[in-house]
């Protein structure tokens, strides 16, 4: 993991609650409705918000239902963790823990092995449907 990409892990573990030295929290089940501002104002509560994000879709802009809030402090991450955690928020049971690093994806347009190209039937199918008939009998 890189240095100085948010995400810093565990610290230790302290009785049932767990002390954390990330201060960046993974929010999820939000509401369409809710707004970056809605987030900073919930989360001031429980101590100093650095960063708030809510993730859009790219092709539409609207929400996608979940986002990101980076705390000034680890211990005011875990305490807005055992706060907010199941916490109703526009009528959606929040979801908050800790931020995890995201995990490395696959190329989604050219596979490593395929090669480029594929799909599609060979020069005998005419028809485009893989040799299915769809006629009615």
């Amino acid at each position: 993991m890189a240095i100085g990409s948010g995400w810093t892990g565990l610290l230790e573990e302290a009785s049932p609650k767990t002390v954390i030295m990330s201060a960046k929290l993974y929010v999820g089940n939000l509401s369409f409705a809710t707004t970056e501002l809605d987030l900073q104002d919930l989360f001031g509560q429980v101590g100093n918000v650095v960063d708030v994000k809510i993730i859009q879709d790219k092709f539409t802009g609207k929400s996608r239902g979940f986002g990101f809030v980076t705390m000034e402090s680890g211990e005011a991450a875990t305490e807005a963790i055992n706060k907010f955690n199941g916490y109703s928020l526009d009528n959606r049971a929040l979801t908050v823990n800790e931020a995890r690093p995201p995990e490395p994806r696959q190329d989604r347009f050219f596979p490593s092995e395929a090669g480029r190209g594929g799909g599609g039937g060979g020069r005998d199918d005419r028809r485009g449907g893989k040799g299915r008939d769809f006629r009615r009998r």
